[in-house]
């Protein structure tokens, strides 16, 4: 039990740093978005540009050399990518070879498509045990979680997931997003009105990395 919660921890790891959300007064937030690029990378960034937000996308290694110009998109739209594995397999119970390989792979992925300064991590499903931190940890890299996650299990619609984050966010908060493939209609569908609706609440948005510099201003 006591691995169990371990491996599902959101706002803990045994080592290095890990954010899940800032603690700020600010309504200020960042929308994440887990697993691309695909064919609907347009499609959203399309959404975003109409909206002016700027939003972090955890790419999947492999999808990105998959997917060169669709890795390459949201980089020239203004936004950031960040390492979300190369495989997306679960990170726990594996060696430190293998955290090398599937994060110094994605690495490079991500720097062939533009991006520059800091490339933040984040576990597939977020699950992580040692092996996995202390390697992070040893490379200073910070693993970024999320305290919002409207769009798993039950496969909700879109009128509630856009319900539920108004419901759930907070100052501070990292909203996560599964908007690709055909299981990800409603997510994406949900974009432009959860967007709105924090706006009318009086929300601002913002990339990760710039989430992290309010919180250490």
């Amino acid at each position: 039990m006591g691995l169990y919660q371990l491996m599902n921890a959101r706002t803990f790891q045994l080592a290095g740093e890990l954010t899940h959300r800032v603690t700020t007064d600010e309504k200020v937030v960042a929308l994440t978005f887990d697993d691309g690029p695909d064919e609907h990378t347009h499609e959203i960034i399309d959404v975003l540009a109409e909206q002016r937000v700027r939003a972090t996308f955890l790419v999947v290694g492999a999808q990105v050399e998959a997917r060169a110009q669709d890795a390459q998109a949201p980089v020239a739209a203004g936004h950031q990518l960040a390492n979300h594995t190369y495989t997306h397999r679960r990170m726990v119970f594996v060696s430190p070879a293998t955290v090398a390989s599937e994060i110094e792979r994605t690495d490079a992925a991500i720097r062939k498509a533009g991006q520059r300064g800091e490339i933040l991590f984040r576990p597939p499903t977020g699950k992580e045990l040692l092996v996995l931190p202390l390697c992070l940890a040893g490379n200073r890299r910070r693993t970024v979680m999320w305290d919002v996650e409207p769009d798993s299990g039950r496969s909700p619609t879109a009128v509630e997931i856009v319900a539920a984050v108004r419901e759930q966010t907070r100052p501070g908060s990292i909203i996560l997003l599964h908007p690709w493939y055909g299981s990800g209609q409603n997510t994406r569908e949900a974009i432009k009105d959860l967007i709105t609706g924090l706006r009318d609440q009086g929300y601002r948005f913002v990339t990760v990395s710039e989430l992290l510099a309010v919180q250490r201003r």
